[in-house]
């Protein structure tokens, strides 16, 4: 079963996208208000029912019921609102993570957990701690969210297929987030080779400012991070071991241990099988310390 906690706007996407990538026979909205999930999940059911997929999705406000779960994905809490930073949800949301993974560790001992919540870095290192699981149990979802972003610029500015498209974003989900121009390709052929510097520069800027830009515009993101919390199922569920750049706790990986931030990764049934370490440059190196010293500070703030 695939339990998704906290049943808004993007609960209720990915939930929508893991059914119609069939990825259980069973998904479950959890939420602390009565007759939003059990709504979010008929109006789902009805949308399968005429696709004829054969998946239950129901909802629920008894936190119990996720017993049994494969995977948690905790999306609950306050959402960034136009003019807001991740940062500024952080006391908020810290107190909402904190109970959602009591409650996981009390009733979804043996689940991988996967974090949403914003700032999705500090928010994915409090799962670990309160939750007491192993380190890859527990993976963040914010560096494909940046990726699909960076994959979507990529294919604006050489008009090449999505499909061709290999991007890399790590480093903190957020203001100092690090979209890779040089571990980015099309179909193999190198993504410096495809557009000058200036160019890559532009998207590495327009990448860190796209979810302010949506937010803007329509109020909220949902279904770019509905859809990549799909796809961390996916290989979770179906064990495909993809490569993705996730958040999790690190121990000694980039120089850095005691924080959780966005890194390769490859992932499977068991969460994050192996970190992977890419060359960075100075440059690139610079970029990532800062932001774990910003998710370091937040932690302690909290703390």
């Amino acid at each position: 079963m695939i339990t998704i906690i906290g049943a808004g706007k993007v609960g209720g996407s990915a939930a929508l996208f893991c059914a119609l990538r069939g990825l259980d026979r069973s998904v479950l909205l959890l939420d602390i208000v009565e007759g939003l999930p059990q709504g979010e999940a008929a109006d789902i059911g009805h949308a399968l029912s005429e696709q004829g997929i054969d998946v239950e999705v129901r909802g629920s406000n008894d936190f119990s019921e996720m017993a049994g779960s494969d995977v948690v994905v905790v999306v609950a809490g306050s959402g960034r609102k136009p003019g807001m930073t991740r940062m500024d949800l952080l006391k908020t949301n810290a107190g909402v993570v904190r109970k959602v993974a009591e409650g996981v560790r009390r009733h979804a001992p043996d689940s991988i957990l996967v974090p949403v919540t914003n700032p999705l870095d500090p928010m994915t290192h409090v799962s670990y701690e309160v939750s007491g699981f192993e380190r890859g149990r527990v993976l963040g979802m914010g560096g494909m969210l940046d990726l699909s972003r960076f994959a979507q610029l990529i294919h604006e500015a050489t008009g090449y297929s999505r499909g061709s498209v290999r991007a890399m974003v790590v480093g903190e989900h957020g203001e100092n987030m690090l979209p890779l121009p040089r571990f980015s390709s099309v179909s193999g052929v190198p993504l410096l080779s495809l557009v000058d510097a200036g160019k890559a520069a532009e998207m590495v800027a327009g990448t860190r400012q796209a979810a302010a830009r949506v937010i803007e515009a329509k109020g909220a993101t949902v279904h770019a991070p509905g859809n990549a919390i799909s796809s961390m199922v996916e290989s979770i569920k179906l064990d495909k071991r993809k490569v993705m750049p996730v958040s999790t706790p690190l121990d000694g990986e980039y120089g850095h241990s005691g924080v959780s931030i966005g890194v390769p990764a490859v992932v499977g049934r068991e969460g994050v099988r192996e970190i992977i370490e890419l060359g960075l440059d100075a440059e690139e190196k610079g970029a990532f310390d800062r932001g774990v010293r910003t998710v370091k500070d937040s932690l302690a703030g909290l703390a």
